[in-house]
């Protein structure tokens, strides 16, 4: 395997599955059918996920709620999600622990580093809730500065679009996608690839990210094995 320890981060979204909101676990199951297929051949995994089925800090704050107290709900909806993966995981046979950024002891760990990179090394696979802990900052940047935390080799974009194209795929049928890209070329071209501070994160530790489908079979064990599958941004 090229990759020895991945950060993954998943959308909120990609848990509706078909649905219009809230947690699909038909697509909970086949991703954990996916994370399964790496973990067995070694990999080490840790693992970001949003809130954005279930509420988003920022489309509270444009419909006038308070920034702040819609950004630490939007914390709160990443622990239901991580909490419903690590039921999934677990069905399929793997070893997890759920860390937060918020303390909820009755539920989860809190997150402390050495004790994250030690389960890894164990093969447990570590979910990461409740995004940095901080308001004004996205579970983009929390996924890289985990990442960046346990040394993972790489951050693992796991979308439902197959890379970083010229333009959106979904709107424009002429978009080119693009195999690899460095990080100046993302910010020259003005690609959105994460969140200004995510990528700002990733580039200054030299963290390559990958942007792929997670929601086709197989293309996570691909990734690992280094082969050319979505989008590769290094420096």
């Amino acid at each position: 395997m090229k990759y020895k320890r991945i950060l993954l981060k998943l959308s909120g979204e990609a848990l509706m599955g078909d649905r219009q909101y809230g947690i699909d676990p038909k697509r909970l199951a086949e991703y954990a059918d996916q994370i399964k297929s790496i973990h067995d051949k070694g990999v080490e995994i840790a693992i970001v996920i949003g809130g954005g089925n279930i509420f988003r800090g920022v489309a509270g704050a444009s419909n006038g709620m308070d920034r702040v107290q819609g950004d630490y709900m939007g914390m709160l909806a990443t622990i239901i999600n991580a909490m419903a993966l690590q039921g999934a995981l677990e069905d399929a046979g793997m070893q997890t622990r759920l860390q937060t950024a918020l303390k909820v002891e009755a539920i989860a760990e809190p997150y402390i580093k050495r004790r994250a990179v030690r389960h890894l090394e164990k093969g447990r696979i570590v979910i990461f809730g409740a995004g940095t802990g901080n308001p004004y900052f996205t579970t983009d940047t929390a996924a890289v500065l985990r990442g960046v935390e346990v040394n993972a080799d790489v951050i693992l974009k796991g979308t439902r679009v197959d890379g970083i194209y010229t333009a959106d795929p979904e709107k424009d049928p002429a978009a080119k996608k693009y195999d690899n890209l460095t990080f100046e070329d993302v910010l020259n071209k003005g690609l959105n690839v994460m969140d200004t501070t995510a990528f700002t994160l990733s580039q200054e530790n030299e963290l390559p990210i990958i942007v792929f489908d997670m929601n086709k079979e197989g293309n996570l064990v691909k990734v690992c094995e280094g082969e050319t599958v979505g989008t590769t941004v290094s420096v």
